[in-house]
């Protein structure tokens, strides 16, 4: 065992749930494994007892921000994953995110490139894909892991970090790392704040994961009551005037179409 945990953030009976599972048990470096959830049900305690994994139940204020919260707290090692229920990690997803958490003098997050599932395809290669990687190139440097002109500015356009390949270095960062006042790009707000903090930004140009795009998932349901367009023209003010931020939130609630199925 090593000092890593895949904490699983389970919600209702997603039908991937195992999948999940079974993807982080098949890792060429083992790490703990628990599930943290707010809505228990049968169907995950069966689950978490064919795979001989803890349950842990979020008893305080429900959300997502505080779902992940709570599931940070309950790991004990310095790093953790926040694996999504509805995605898969490829088996060397841990090895390679340890190796490149190694040469960071200060690492805050490690994150990774990754492909989409959409209705059971693996797809590596789109729009959404190929802009979010524009963004990142510069990040593929180790040498501007640490500077942080160069982390806004990949921030700066959108939300290019795919949250369920984001490793957290537990001892670097702030706790709790999610702000509640955000539904939709909580990810993204928190990794904005981080950016203006000393330490590095750890990205592999590796696709080390699946993200799945699918009808019921958060993200989907999210951008479809519209919650996210007043969240992101607060992001982009962060970064830009309110003239800007606008034509910004326009373009980017467009791209967000691809998360739909």
């Amino acid at each position: 065992m090593n000092n890593h945990t895949f904490a699983v953030c389970a919600y209702k009976d997603s039908h991937y749930l195992e999948d999940c599972i079974k993807s982080l048990e098949k890792q060429t470096v083992k790490s703990d494994i628990f599930i943290a959830t707010s809505t228990p049900s049968d169907y995950i305690l069966e689950i978490a007892s064919r795979h001989g994994i803890s349950v842990y139940v979020n008893e305080g204020e429900k959300g997502i921000t505080q779902d992940w919260n709570f599931a940070m707290t309950k790991a004990k090692t310095d790093f953790v994953t926040i694996a999504h229920q509805d995605d898969i990690y490829l088996p060397d997803y841990t090895e390679k995110c340890l190796s490149y958490l190694k040469k960071a003098d200060h690492p805050m997050i490690f994150f990774s490139d990754y492909a989409e599932l959409r209705n059971g395809e693996v797809v590596k290669d789109n729009r959404n894909l190929k802009v979010k990687r524009i963004l990142l190139r510069n990040l593929a440097n180790p040498k501007n892991w640490s500077r942080k002109n160069v982390r806004r500015r990949s921030l700066s356009l959108g939300d290019a970090i795919c949250c369920p390949s984001v490793t957290y270095c537990m001892k670097n960062i702030p706790s709790p790392l999610f702000a509640n006042h955000f539904e939709a790009s909580e990810d993204w707000e928190a990794w904005e704040r981080l950016s203006k903090l000393d330490g590095d930004f750890v990205y592999a140009p590796e696709i080390l994961m699946y993200h799945r795009i699918h009808a019921e998932s958060a993200t989907t349901k999210v951008i479809g009551e519209n919650h996210r367009k007043s969240e992101t023209y607060e992001m982009f003010r962060k970064f830009w005037p309110a003239w800007i931020a606008e034509i910004l939130t326009k373009i980017y609630s467009g791209s967000e179409r691809s998360n739909q199925i």
